[in-house]
């Protein structure tokens, strides 16, 4: 688990530079693929050929061996890195090279290979910008693509004036990058190794594909005779054809390029002479083209995520970053500590999962919330949620610590795992549990647990935050509440179940109250059942069976009411998104399928009923007053954060619709010590908006539970949900 210091530290220290970097890629992803008609259409077609070509990745190496061989190269298959570092050495001892030059390469960071040379005594020079400022700097990247997106140029400044004291100081980007350059092309000339990564190598022909920023992959290969590439199994795609859809989406998915620089396609060996810096007089053609190629395909845990179900898809990236930029704990963190030894952001945890093992990746796994907000960003649609949650699971069946406390939360843990997880876990995944004997014995439950002792044990035992103001329970739930009306809606339009969610049920109860009066004034009969939680509790705790046995009783629940013609309108988009997405790998097929074809977010459902005739004389007439609206992050995931606008529009009030895409709270994650001031972090960039001139007098609205818990405690004025605008209130109960 990150530690909360190390992430103040990073966050003061990196944090801005991080942030404005991946925010500005982020924002040039939105208006590079806006240009793209077919950029869904683009993404399946990657994605198809990728699961092609993990399905067949044996057979695909087998004839990528022979292609390599029919152009006179070599092809080496490394078991794991200290294989592929083995040979690597083998090749430049036997050219009896005194330096390597390297363009950038995530898979040579990974099995460490300049370390390998170094202890050979070999001169190991980076040739990318960004990498040769780390070297420099002896630091390790912070992004996949962008390796020294931490470091501002005035950072950068001040370490080479200090490390090679020009006679000049630097300061510009144009006299940094003119310096590096110049220095790069003087070690670049007298190297007799050079060695690049592949963004891809096709099977058919044994070409390597590499997208570059810069023009020193090409001048690696171009200045000497031996070319070690070295790249992971799954960059192997079938041909040179399937490259098209994988050229125009990765720049784009990255740095929000339309396309990137170079996009250099090389069959080595080739037959061009190398290029002799320091003879100008011979003509090209006269010069030696003797050039030798060595392919290092490296497995190193590869071939085992192949054969697990849930983490096979990570095979499927194509190192991007788009889950890095689209993430708003990265842009607040940065990869220093959203990473492992190699790989940084939500994809990460996947490749450190598979390649360095489950310690690694539980250092920093707990900074994915599960937002979603990287699903649409991933450009050949890896659910990388997902993969953290299993791993998440892993981590947890080995991570269940002392047990000195299990005894305080005994009572309140009635989970379905097989081993036990942490005790704040724990805790957090069974909150139905906490919720259910909170509301049982409200308001004393409230008292009581915002007493000092209680405040102190929380933070303790369970990392609770005491700066978070804590749920407070009702004493009458939203079922109980309904169970005691009487009132039925005559000849309705509509029949639906209001699915009553954790905290609609136990906590905010006015809001399900809400949505039931906005339902049935547009002719909906309603029932409102007893029902679990839906499994979004511990699913964000990696607990995944405890979350299927939540939704299996979730679907013993609804789909009998869907099965005899109700529709399941749900108030709280996680839930939603969790019928939606996670219920797939959940649920037998029918049931999953059932929920997500019958269930609807509520202003989703009462947008749909407008549309179909149902008229809003019977809700609230906003009368121009004016809102501030923000969505929720997995609304947005699904396309869903348009219906509120445009009801509130429909019915008088005057909106103004937040672009922040996350709050920063995520559930527990906000409450939690280690996370607080990540937490706030993210938050900020919508209390400014929300407190900007055009905004300060406006209503706050939000969707989401967590959402609003963020804005009441960052903002000086309340906020509500939108379907508590809308509430007629015109009838008793």
């Amino acid at each position: 688990m990150s530690d909360a210091t190390e992430l103040r530290r990073l966050m003061a220290t990196e944090g801005d530079a991080v942030g404005e970097n991946t925010r500005g890629f982020n924002r040039g992803r939105y208006e590079s693929v806006a240009r793209l008609e077919d950029y869904e259409d683009l993404k399946a077609e990657a994605r198809a050929i990728k699961e092609d070509a993990i399905e067949r990745l044996p057979e695909l190496i087998d004839e990528l061996r022979a292609a390599v061989e029919a152009n006179g190269g070599t092809l080496y298959l490394a078991d794991d890195a200290a294989d592929a570092n083995e040979y690597v050495r083998s090749v430049v001892a036997e050219r009896d090279a005194s330096r390597v030059v390297k363009s950038k390469s995530m898979t040579s960071e990974e099995i460490d290979v300049n370390e390998a040379l170094e202890a050979d005594g070999v001169d190991v020079v980076e040739t990318d910008l960004g990498e040769w400022v780390l070297q420099v700097a002896d630091e390790a990247p912070s992004h996949i693509v962008a390796p020294a997106i931490h470091k501002s140029r005035e950072a950068i400044a001040d370490l080479f004036n200090e490390r090679f004291d020009p006679d000049e100081p630097l300061e510009t980007a144009e006299e940094l990058t003119r310096f590096a350059r110049e220095n790069l092309g003087e070690r670049i000339e007298d190297a007799e190794v050079g060695m690049t990564g592949a963004n891809f190598v096709t099977a058919d022909t044994g070409t390597i594909a590499l997208v570059t920023s810069e023009g020193n992959a090409r001048k690696t290969v171009s200045a000497t005779d031996t070319h070690v590439a070295v790249a992971g199994v799954e960059k192997v795609v079938p041909s040179v054809a399937d490259l098209r859809p994988f050229v125009e989406l990765i720049g784009r998915s990255g740095t929000g390029q339309d396309i990137t620089s170079y996009v250099s396609l090389l069959t080595p060996p080739v037959e061009t002479p190398t290029v002799d810096f320091a003879d100008d007089e011979t003509p090209l053609s006269e010069l030696d083209a003797d050039r030798d190629f060595h392919l290092v395909l490296i497995d190193n845990g590869r071939m085992a995520m192949r054969e697990d179900d849930d983490l096979r898809e990570t095979l499927y990236c194509i190192r991007c970053s788009a889950c890095s930029n689209s993430c708003a704990n990265f842009q607040e963190v940065g990869g220093h500590a959203f990473g492992g030894e190699t790989y940084s952001g939500g994809i990460a945890t996947g490749w450190e999962a598979g390649v360095e093992g489950l310690d690694t990746a539980a250092e920093f796994n707990d900074l994915c919330t599960g937002c979603s907000r990287c699903v649409n960003a991933c450009p050949v649609g890896i659910d990388i949620p997902w993969i953290n949650t299993v791993v998440r699971d892993r981590i947890n069946r080995g991570d269940a610590g002392d047990g000195r406390f299990d005894f305080l939360v005994d009572g309140l843990t009635p989970d379905a795992e097989s081993e036990s997880p942490p005790l704040g876990k724990r805790f957090f995944g069974n909150f139905e549990t906490a919720a259910r004997l909170g509301s049982a014995t409200a308001p004393l439950s409230n008292w009581l647990a915002d007493t000092g002792p209680a405040r102190l044990a929380l933070r303790r035992v369970l990392g609770v935050d005491p700066r978070r103001d804590l749920p407070t329970f009702e004493r009458e739930t939203l079922v109980e509440w309904f169970a005691d009306r009487d009132r039925t809606v005559e000849d309705p339009e509509r029949r639906a179940v209001l699915y009553p969610d954790l905290y609609t049920n136990h906590v905010q109860v006015e809001r399900g109250k809400a949505a039931v009066r906005v339902l049935e004034a547009l002719g909906v009969d309603v029932v409102v059942p007893r029902a679990a939680s839906s499994g979004r509790a511990p699913l964000s705790q990696g607990m995944v069976e405890t979350a299927r046995d939540h939704a299996e009783r979730v679907a013993d629940a609804l789909v009998p009411r869907i099965e005899a013609g109700r529709d399941v309108v749900v108030v709280e988009p996680s839930d939603h998104a969790v019928f939606q997405r996670e219920y797939e790998r959940l649920l037998d097929g029918d049931a999953y399928e059932t929920l997500a074809a019958d269930s609807y977010e509520v202003l989703e459902y009462v947008f749909g009923l407008v549309e179909n005739g149902a008229s809003t004389d019977a809700l609230r007439d906003g009368a121009g007053e004016r809102v501030a609206y923000h969505s929720h992050c997995q609304q947005r995931t699904l396309g869903l954060e348009g219906h509120t606008a445009a009801v509130l529009e429909r019915c008088g009030f005057d909106v103004t619709t937040s672009d922040v895409e996350c709050c920063g709270m995520a559930g527990s994650f906000g409450y939690k010590s280690d996370y607080y001031e990540v937490s706030v972090a993210v938050g900020d960039e919508l209390a400014d908006q929300f407190t900007a001139p055009d905004t300060a007098d406006r209503t706050v609205v939000a969707s989401g539970t967590s959402c609003l818990d963020q804005l009441d405690h960052l903002l000086d004025r309340p906020s509500t949900h939108p379907v508590q605008l809308l509430d007629p209130g015109s009838h008793p109960d």
